[in-house]
């Protein structure tokens, strides 16, 4: 009878181990280098040296003024006007690319820098790997970014963000106050929130247990679904776009990061730099994000003095992705200095 028992105990084992690995083989999904994932440098992308890392950056045409200090000072001598810059900041698991329709509605009357995020992108993770993925880090990395990129010359410096992006960009404000002229703040991280919907991606990223599991397997579906969580337009989904984010999670360590930054969250929100930012602040927000609530940007409103608000009712988490046409559009005004 106990024998029996244990046989069956065993063949049951068996079936499981048998299901698990050919659900492994089947969703085996190993790491791609940045020469395979060629496909995603756009025409103007480039890698400069910032912390060791080669973090990938779009600068549009505008910009070519502060690629040294020579045609800067031959600008000014020449009497002609810098460009104002708009730099932008994606959330977790995007890219640069998630601005593509900002910077082409914008790039004809700013330099407009856009770039991948340590652990995310074609960037890639840091490569000290003391470093933690902190807000205090990345403001750090951005700073650099602007000072390797002689943006501190640029008369007026914007910094946008979206999700931690935002966040991201209201601590550089915070940290280098000297940079940032204005603020553009788009669904951030800043306050504590309750999800309706947290992408399936990063449920299970923060199980550190399934880190080496997931470091080399990647279901497309679960990419599919994490990208249908942030958006409001089902449809807007297509297969272009899930095959942008399921390659660039592939790049060389960026799982593995993307573990370490849903662990290493800052110790406390830094709520106290909010309501000390003095700059002009445009809050934008999706009416139908499911991440971080819409009641969340009117905090952003309450404790920024100098802001104003706009809700977009029928977008998601990434309302300038879903929508960069109506987005932008609000974004211009702002820039003009006209209410929005």
């Amino acid at each position: 009878m106990m024998s029996r028992l244990v046989k069956i105990t065993l063949y049951v084992f068996i079936i499981i181990l048998t299901i698990l690995a050919a659900v492994l083989v089947f969703y085996w999904a190993p790491d791609r280098s940045v020469a395979e994932l060629k496909q995603w440098q756009l025409p103007n992308s480039e890698f400069i040296d910032i912390q060791g890392m080669q973090a990938h950056v779009v600068q549009s045409d505008k910009c070519d003024v502060y690629r040294s200090r020579a045609s800067i000072d031959q600008a000014v001598i020449a009497g002609e006007s810098l460009p104002e810059a708009i730099v932008l900041l994606h959330g977790t698991s995007a890219s640069l690319h998630t601005w593509q329709g900002w910077t082409k509605e914008l790039s004809s009357e700013y330099c407009v820098v856009s770039m991948d995020l340590p652990g995310f992108g074609l960037t890639g993770p840091y490569t000290d790997e003391t470093t933690k993925y902190t807000s205090a880090n990345y403001a750090k990395f951005v700073a650099q970014v602007l000072e390797r990129l002689n943006l501190k010359q640029a008369p007026q410096l914007t910094l946008a963000g979206n999700s931690l992006g935002g966040k991201i960009a209201w601590r550089t404000a915070a940290l280098y106050p000297e940079y940032v002229k204005n603020l553009i703040l788009i669904d951030s991280v800043g306050y504590p929130a309750t999800p309706k919907n947290v992408p399936l991606g990063f449920k299970l990223a923060k199980y550190s247990a399934l880190t080496p599991i997931l470091s080399h397997v990647l279901p497309r579906d679960v990419v599919k679904k994490s990208v249908l969580s942030v958006y409001a337009d089902d449809s807007k989904v297509n297969d272009a776009l899930i095959d942008r984010y399921y390659d660039l999670t592939l790049r060389q360590g960026n799982r593995k990061a993307l573990n370490r930054r849903l662990q290493e969250t800052d110790s406390s929100d830094n709520q106290e730099d909010i309501k000390r930012l003095t700059v002009p602040t445009l809050i934008l927000w999706g009416a139908q994000d499911d991440l971080i609530p819409v009641e969340n940007a009117a905090l952003f409103h309450r404790d920024i003095a100098n802001s104003q608000l706009k809700i977009f009712d029928n977008l998601g988490h990434v309302p300038h992705e879903e929508d960069p046409i109506a987005t932008v559009a609000v974004v211009k005004q702002f820039l003009a200095g006209d209410p929005v």
